[in-house]
Order: structure tokens, then C-alpha cells, then sequence
């Protein structure tokens, strides 16, 4: 299947995994989706509290990535980033641990931010040297507190802010077009592993990017 990249000033696609890529078969649903879809970033996000079963999950993904030139950030785990030539680090607590994490990494490490739906602990991020800022849900969800991101979060971060901004979190292609125009990045995962055909389900969310 031949890809079909976005144009330059579109947001850009970061592909979350699902909880267990050991599980039969994820595997080769990832490589199929990152074969098909044009990807910036894969993000690898375990559940387990294994240390050993998240080491080799960082195994696995970082071959099928790299194998195209993708580049593989981790939710939380910073040690596994050096130990497992993974890219960075996708933290989960806003700006709370984003120093040390660039301390213990590096300049040239990914290290990005989820920041939820706050304007204020974005900002903190952005300062504290965050190469990229994350908020969410966008949509609906069942999950967390029920707070939502208003859309005006993400108009004002890019008249205002430099420091890149991804839109994550119960997205459909509806919610997409409408924040596609003040994004640079939207993050997927449940919403295409949930999904009968997540292949299918990417390409609607890509395709909802191109009309935003």
C-alpha cells in the first residue's frame, strides 16, 4: 500500500499504541497501519506494571518504527528511552518532571508534555523546555473528570505559544476538522484500535485532517 503524506501545513499524525503490542497480532496491525497512513510519531504506551513485559514491548515497537524511519516516544518510562533507543519520552504529568527528564536525557531527546485541558500547565510545560504540549479529551469521554479542552485553547496556543500542540483524546472526524486549522498534531489511539477496521478508522481521521 503506498502512502499518502499530508500536505506540509497540515497537523501531522502520532499514532498511539495499544496497552499490550505483544498480543497476537498487534504487532502487524501497527506496521500495516504505519505502511499505509503517513505517521510523524508512534507512541508507545504500556499498561503493564511488568518492567520486563514493557522493556520488550519497547523492543517491538522500536523495530517496526525505526524500520520506517518513524520516530518512538514512551509514555512515562524514562530509563527505557537510552536503554532501548527509543526517541523520548511522552510525559504524563504536565510540567512536574519535564526538567529532570531533560536533564536525564538530553537536547536532542523527544520530550513532550500531556498537559489536559489546562491553559496554565501548558504554559509551565512550554517553559520548562517541552518540545511539544498535548491536551485533551477533545471529545466526549467516559474517562477522567468530564472536563473537555475548549476549542479556543488551541486557536489562542497557536497565535501565541511557538512550542508545538497536539489535540488528543475522543476524537472523531467531526472534532477533527474543526480543530485541523489550530493544531499541529493530533494524537490517536482508542479511537482507531477500538474500532472494527482501525486501518479504515485512520484513514476516516486522516482524511477529516485534510478537509479541516
Amino acid at each position: 500500500m503506498s502512502k499518502t503524506p499530508p500536505p506540509p501545513e497540515r497537523p501531522q499524525i502520532c499514532l498511539i499504541t495499544p496497552p499490550d503490542v505483544a498480543a497476537e497480532g498487534v504487532a502487524q496491525r501497527i506496521a500495516a497501519l504505519l505502511d499505509a497512513v503517513d505517521v510523524a510519531c508512534l507512541r508507545y504506551a504500556p499498561a503493564s506494571a511488568d518492567p520486563d513485559a514493557v522493556a520488550r514491548g519497547a523492543d517491538i515497537v522500536r523495530e517496526i518504527a525505526h524500520a520506517r524511519d518513524v520516530p518512538v516516544v514512551i509514555e512515562r518510562h524514562i530509563l527505557l528511552v537510552p536503554r532501548h533507543g527509543l526517541d523520548g519520552v511522552h510525559l504524563t504529568d504536565g510540567a512536574r518532571s519535564l526538567r529532570a527528564a531533560r536533564r536525564d536525557l538530553g537536547a536532542d531527546a523527544i520530550v513532550g508534555a500531556f498537559c489536559g485541558t489546562t491553559r496554565h500547565e501548558g504554559i509551565s510545560a512550554a517553559e520548562a523546555g517541552a518540545d511539544y504540549v498535548a491536551f485533551g479529551p477533545c471529545g466526549e469521554s467516559a474517562l477522567g473528570d468530564g472536563r473537555q479542552v475548549a476549542d479556543d485553547l488551541f486557536g489562542w496556543w497557536s497565535e501565541m505559544i511557538e512550542v508545538p500542540v497536539i489535540a488528543e483524546g475522543a476524537l472523531d472526524p467531526a472534532r477533527v476538522a474543526a480543530l485541523a486549522p489550530f493544531t499541529d498534531f493530533f494524537a490517536f489511539g482508542p479511537e482507531v484500535w477500538a474500532a472494527p477496521d482501525p486501518l479504515a478508522a485512520l484513514r476516516a481521521l486522516a482524511a477529516a485532517i485534510e478537509r479541516g
